[in-house]
């Protein structure tokens, strides 16, 4: 084993190479602070852009994501929208029901003053725009494939050791001011630092699958409510009038082998049996996959010089499309408050500014989590109480403008205003760690 004598300085290492560490990534490179920045990432990456004009190849069974309108605000401030959107799908109309009763929502864009609700883009295509930026700039160091083998908290940051996966089979130190754990929902970065997570399982798990239809979906994303569990149907095609929409389709795991082992018509029918004729017949089912679901919080999203991001601190149940896109509002708030402390000529990993990452961010995670975690236990119990209740918040849909209301903002992620950053003091920490806080 070969082991590299000098250590890489770096003031910012994000670990983990997906969606959420590249968009993190090119934020704070946006920041223009001349901080060096490395994206460790354990699976390999391809080689740098040769220039040429990104080929987009949709194939049926691509997964897609759901972003917000507030999202959408966030990539165009960081300038690659433009990009995105020339394969991106409108969500004009969201359409809200709950099998079996009465009361629903639409929430409708040019009801919303606002151009789109959303926006549902297919990840391969989010994942080559982004690793295009990735890759042509120079203040982001990309390291891959490398695994994280340990780390060393220092006072002033954090030495972390790495292992490349080569022939060689190297490793490397590197130091950073700041660590982000950005890994996935499983991190293994944050077991081997012993960080703990209040775990609910759903006793659920999503469906995944790309369906085709008679009529055109005219840009409507519908979330069914039913008495087994939430599904989704999110336009697809790059236009209105296209008949394709991703499925994400919750099930007891109990049923799930079953549902999986249908063919193709039987799981069709059943589908159609659930989601009703909105958009006509049921044709067509790409190859289904599945994952459990369940809520999983870190309970200690910081530590002196050290940060947990995306999924390795928040996994949430897909029903309503938010986890991404809480996600990149924290990544967006992150870069925020570490920029104002860089040019308070502060530590950007002192605890006092993660702490005050937190404060910023605790409402938005807090109304977004229990936002998911509540209409999934609401929508998924046969409770008689339970149904009586979720039927009158449905009727409330329809005749509160103030219950709409916040639905609409939740869905184009504008449900909560961060708190301004002007009286910050990078100096001022507060009494006790802000941990735990995203409950």
């Amino acid at each position: 084993m070969k082991l590299s004598e000098e250590i890489q300085n770096y003031d910012i290492a994000i670990v983990g190479g997906g969606m959420v560490g590249i968009s993190l990534a090119l934020l704070l490179a946006n920041e223009k602070r001349d901080w060096r920045i490395a994206l460790v990432e354990s699976l390999p990456m391809p080689s740098k852009s040769d220039g040429k004009t990104l080929v987009h190849q949709p194939s049926f069974d691509a997964r897609a994501t759901a972003i917000s309108l507030g999202s959408i605000q966030v990539l165009e401030n960081l300038g690659i929208w433009a990009e995105l959107k020339k394969h991106h799908t409108a969500i004009k109309t969201v359409q809200v029901s709950d099998r079996g009763h009465i009361g629903g929502a639409e929430i409708d864009a040019a009801q919303e003053q606002v151009d789109l609700l959303g926006s549902v883009l297919e990840n391969a295509w989010i994942g080559k725009v982004l690793l295009a930026q990735l890759q042509e700039n120079p203040a982001i160091d990309l390291i891959a494939p490398a695994n994280v083998k340990s780390v060393q908290p220092k006072k002033l940051g954090a030495e972390i050791n790495l292992s490349y996966k080569n022939s060689d089979n190297e490793e490397q130190k590197i130091f950073c001011q700041l660590m982000v754990l950005a890994d996935g929902g499983e991190s293994a970065l944050s077991k081997s630092l012993g960080l703990d997570y209040d775990v609910q399982d759903y006793g659920q798990s999503a469906i995944i699958s790309n369906i085709e239809f008679d009529s055109p979906h005219q840009g409507v994303a519908f979330e069914r409510f039913t008495e087994q569990g939430p599904m989704a149907l999110l336009p697809l095609g790059e236009s209105s009038d296209s008949c394709r929409s991703a499925l994400v389709w919750t099930v007891p795991t109990s049923e799930l082998d079953s549902i999986l082992a249908m063919p193709n018509e039987e799981f069709l029918d059943r589908l159609q049996l659930q989601f009703g004729y909105r958009l006509g017949s049921f044709s067509r089912a790409s190859k289904r996959s599945s994952y459990p679901l369940k809520l999983k919080v870190v309970k200690e999203q910081i530590r002196s010089n050290i940060v947990v991001m995306g999924n390795a601190a928040h996994y949430l149940h897909p029903v309503a499309g938010q986890g991404f896109n809480l996600a990149l509002r924290d990544c967006a708030v992150l870069t925020e408050v570490i920029s104002k402390a860089y040019r308070q000529k502060k530590s950007i990993g002192k605890l006092s500014v993660l702490q005050e990452y937190l404060r910023v961010q605790d409402l938005d995670q807090k109304i977004t989590i229990g936002f998911s975690d509540t209409i999934v236990k609401l929508f998924s119990n046969k409770n008689l109480p339970l149904q009586a209740v979720r039927a009158l918040g449905m009727l409330a849909l329809d005749i509160l403008p103030e219950a709409k209301k916040f639905l609409s903002n939740q869905t184009m992620g504008l449900a909560s205003r961060k708190p301004r950053l002007q009286k910050f003091d990078c100096d001022e920490a507060l009494e006790e760690p802000l941990i735990d806080k995203a409950k």
